[in-house]
């Protein structure tokens, strides 16, 4: 059992190495720690691959919508702490609104949209719970709506109110969600398949069924820890390296995304193309309501524990295409069925999104 985690060697060896040689890594020039940035970050993936694959172990044990609850959890936790170290390591004030806005993007337009693609080539339409696409729209639209466009308005001197209360107003939601989400109406969450559809598509590796509870949930603790450790180098190399070359902060933000929604991704695709829309909309839907409510409230308490506010309201182009986004979802996600045509939408509004990006908007 234990030679399945020989991957966590690769991420245990660039940690040794990196606090070893950090040093002699900056004095080396801004190539050098790009380079070593890079490879931190496939360690960080290699991690994070692991965490996902327990994460989905538990999820397969207890089903949805606490599995995806799982999935989607881990990958906040993950964004949350290389965040948190980002922002210590003199990070830009602008950089968690800019990560949470590019998750936002890649959870309902890269992933939805690629997996609804893909997934309605093949299999034509695919159905699932349409309660839980508007629940799941609804809440991000408010999430967001408090916490990144209200602030647009709230007086400089008066932030450390509106942030208590913004702390406060996501952790009822979160909190209301949560209790609607694994109680009285979890039934909104999950889609019932046709049994001889349910057998095929839902099989899974026997050996990874017999996984212990307990080894999962070690492994899923041990590899957090070990990303936490990866993210301070990382962060270190890089912004040294993207400050000598001028490149955007919306990189960093970019780059921060996707390494927490790696694995939801192919968890997202391979749910589409075994013909299980509804895990691939919890996933997606689901990771960009926890990215919103959960990162927020983390990210206020440090900014009012440290005195120094970030910038939250997002930029008048980030808010059109959140509108966009949002608004194609609720339309998409309001007939218990996906297609390609709506997938392709979503994934045309993603190329956008990146192409944006490269403008520097």
């Amino acid at each position: 059992m234990l030679r399945q985690e020989k991957i966590l060697l690769f991420p245990i060896l660039m940690a040794v190495l990196g606090f070893s040689l950090e040093h002699e890594i900056l004095a080396m020039g801004t190539a050098v720690s790009l380079v070593a940035a890079a490879v931190l970050i496939g360690a960080i993936v290699a991690a994070s691959l692991r965490v996902a694959h327990h994460a989905e172990v538990l999820a397969v044990k207890v089903g949805d919508p606490y599995g995806t609850m799982i999935l989607t959890l881990s990958a906040v936790a993950v964004e949350v702490l290389i965040l948190a170290i980002m922002m210590n390591n003199e990070g830009s004030p602008t950089l968690v609104r800019d990560t949470i806005y590019s998750a936002v993007m890649l959870d309902i337009n890269g992933i939805l949209g690629l997996a609804a693609l893909l997934g309605g080539l093949k299999h034509g339409e695919q159905p699932y719970n349409d309660d839980s696409g508007k629940t799941y729209g609804v809440m991000i639209l408010t999430a967001m709506g408090i916490s990144m466009v209200v602030p647009e308005f709230i007086p400089r001197d008066k932030w450390q109110y509106f942030s208590f209360f913004t702390i406060f107003a996501m952790v009822a939601l979160y909190g209301l969600f949560l209790r609607m989400q694994v109680g009285t109406h979890s039934y909104f969450f999950s889609y019932s398949y046709p049994r001889g559809k349910k057998r095929d598509t839902e099989e899974h590796d026997p050996a990874d069924a017999d996984e212990p509870t307990a080894r999962s949930i070690g492994v899923i603790l041990f590899g957090v820890v070990l990303i936490g450790v990866l993210a301070e180098l990382m962060s270190t190399f890089m912004n040294t390296g993207l400050k000598e070359i001028g490149a955007p902060v919306a990189l960093t933000a970019i780059l921060v995304a996707g390494i927490s929604a790696g694995p939801e991704i192919l968890t997202a695709l391979r749910a589409a193309l075994a013909d299980r829309m509804q895990a691939t909309v919890n996933i997606a839907m689901g990771a960009s309501l926890s990215t919103v409510i959960l990162t927020v409230p983390v990210m206020e308490a440090i900014a009012l524990y440290t005195g120094q506010p970030f910038i939250m309201a997002m930029t008048p182009v980030q808010t059109v295409m959140v509108a966009i986004t949002l608004i194609a979802a609720a339309i998409n996600l309001n007939d218990g069925e996906t297609n390609a045509i709506e997938g392709m939408t979503h994934f045309i509004l993603f190329a956008t999104f990146i192409m944006l990006s490269f403008l520097g908007l």
